[in-house]
């Protein structure tokens, strides 16, 4: 048995939790993948998948193999990297996380850093709080843009570097536009906002939980018009007319180019929330994390950051 490959069909069954989309991502036939998962209980002398009609999850013994797995498959990468690659100019994958509200700015960052450096290809993942965090965790994940006060929710030893402090406004169609693109208008307490028909993220997701908690504060008990999980539903919701979202300024400046849109900041309460780049710290860095790591404490990327998130009161504000 070869048992690298067969680590690896492993920790791709738990990433995509189905049998044959596990075997596509590995470029294998499903049997192909079940034989090798038979030959690993063999080899260990333990079940290691709960041996249902469809995937159901890992035994304990299976739990405790996945993660040796995860870790061996790490510092198999990293050996590679060490042996092949060179130290000024790192290659390979990096796997780059992102809340939905926050993917706008680890685009821009995976952006600037391919720009810097060629060898280093990015991959942006939408995702949640929760599967964030269960990504570094498993070391699928190279890094994590979200949420940094849900660290200590969290048993796994996670790092953080903040990159930039959001803040809200409510994001609505106006019926002058202006040519010059985004209005950026006056500001609107919570109160006010909750009084519009309301397009929200659902509830499991985190920017929810603070938009919830700041109505709350506010005085205000507030029945969307309607959820979603999608950040481009709901733009597409405000575009249409007929309902307001309240987004953070990452996700506004995204959209500073449609002119039929205005965004007033929202107040009373201050709602200041810090986004960063969250990382495992049990697990040597590659060369590629490293390199992302010196880009996101680099200044010109912070002040980029600033520009297009946070109250958006650069120059820019307003225009194509």
């Amino acid at each position: 048995m070869n048992l690298l490959p067969s680590l690896r069909y492993l920790v791709a069954l738990n990433e995509h939790r189905h049998f044959g989309r596990a075997a596509q991502a590995c470029h294998i036939t499903q049997p192909a993948l079940s034989n090798a998962l038979r030959a690993l209980e063999q080899e260990f002398a333990a079940v290691i998948v709960k041996r249902e009609r469809n995937y159901v999850g890992f035994t304990p013994e299976g739990e405790i193999i996945l993660a040796s797995a995860q870790r061996m498959l790490h510092e198999h990468a990293l050996l590679q990297e060490a042996l092949k690659g060179d130290a000024l100019a790192p290659h390979g994958s990096l796997r780059i996380g992102a809340v939905p509200t926050a993917v706008p700015m680890a685009a821009r960052f995976a952006a600037m850093l391919q720009a810097r450096q060629s060898g280093i290809r990015p991959i942006v993942l939408s995702l949640s709080s929760a599967e964030l965090e269960k990504g570094l965790e498993t070391l699928s994940l190279d890094l994590a843009m979200g949420y940094v006060e849900r660290m200590d929710a969290r048993s796994v030893r996670l790092r953080s570097l903040e990159q930039y402090t959001e803040h809200y406004f409510l994001l609505r169609r106006v019926d002058n536009p202006q040519t010059a693109g985004l209005r950026i208008g006056p500001p609107l307490t919570w109160a006010q906002a909750g009084r519009f028909p309301l397009c929200l993220l659902t509830p499991e997701m985190h920017n929810r939980t603070i938009v919830d908690a700041a109505l709350r504060q506010a005085g205000v008990q507030v029945v969307p018009a309607m959820e979603t999980n999608s950040i481009l539903a709901m733009a597409l919701s405000v575009v249409q007319g007929q309902m307001c979202g309240i987004l953070p300024g990452a996700l506004v400046g995204a959209v500073r180019s449609d002119y039929q849109l205005e965004a007033l900041p929202l107040v009373e309460p201050e709602v200041r929330t810090p986004i960063g780049f969250m990382f495992n710290a049990q697990a040597r860095l590659s060369r590629s994390q490293q390199a992302a790591m010196e880009l996101a404490r680099d200044v010109q990327w912070l002040q980029h950051a600033a520009m297009h998130s946070g109250m958006l009161t650069s120059p820019t504000a307003g225009s194509a």
